[in-house]
């Protein structure tokens, strides 16, 4: 099948989010410039750079009153946040923390998770999950929108520091069936890394 992008596609669901696949899911934590908290999942996310890293999350869509979601505001606000990944053990919390609430609510307590100090910036971590990027935010690129009333946009930051639980790690290297991350297929999919094959680069 064939489809442009600006016409109907005829299927079900969207099939690029169906087909652009794998994607993980990084998990903000963020703080707005009262020091309320907020945690938001999304699964347009990854890193871009390596030296220094730089992470990116695609911000899509509006907030209930038409604003952008509370994650892009405040770190736009504070200049701060912690990305959490999302794995096996924390799907049903990430799940519930996806939720179109109000901005007073606390998605730690709304998800039943616990928040514990960061090192470098001031959102709190998920201490549920293994593995967290502390951020400090570098900027916002405004993309195209079909629809005025959405936000499209990528927001980046560069992580200033990096928690890994040693519970993942066997012999100093992250050990992925105990990692066990979660990423976002098509439609309410969702997969999970518990099979790794190695291939080498050529020369």
């Amino acid at each position: 099948m064939f489809y442009k992008t600006d016409g109907p596609h005829g299927l079900p669901h969207n099939p690029f989010k169906a087909v652009m696949v794998p994607r993980p899911i990084g998990w903000f934590s963020s703080l707005d410039a009262e020091g309320n908290c907020n945690l938001a999942p999304y699964s347009f996310f990854n890193a871009m750079a390596s030296d220094p890293p730089v992470v990116v999350f695609g911000h899509s869509g509006r907030s209930r009153h038409g604003t952008p979601k509370d994650s892009m505001r405040n770190i736009e606000e504070t200049k701060e946040f912690v990305c959490n990944i999302a794995t096996w053990e924390t799907r049903e919390a990430m799940n519930a923390s996806a939720a179109m609430v109000e901005r007073d609510v606390d998605e730690f307590a709304l998800a039943g998770l616990t928040p514990v100090p960061s090192t470098l910036v001031r959102p709190p971590r998920v201490a549920e999950s293994p593995v967290h990027f502390e951020c400090v935010y570098l900027q916002t690129v405004h993309l195209p929108s079909d629809d005025p009333a959405n936000f499209n946009a990528a927001v980046f930051g560069q992580v200033v520091g990096v928690h890994i639980d040693e519970s993942i790690l066997t012999d100093g290297v992250v050990d992925m069936k105990k990692f066990r991350p979660i990423a976002r297929l098509g439609a309410s999919d969702y997969a999970v890394v518990d099979h790794v094959f190695a291939m080498r680069r050529p020369a």
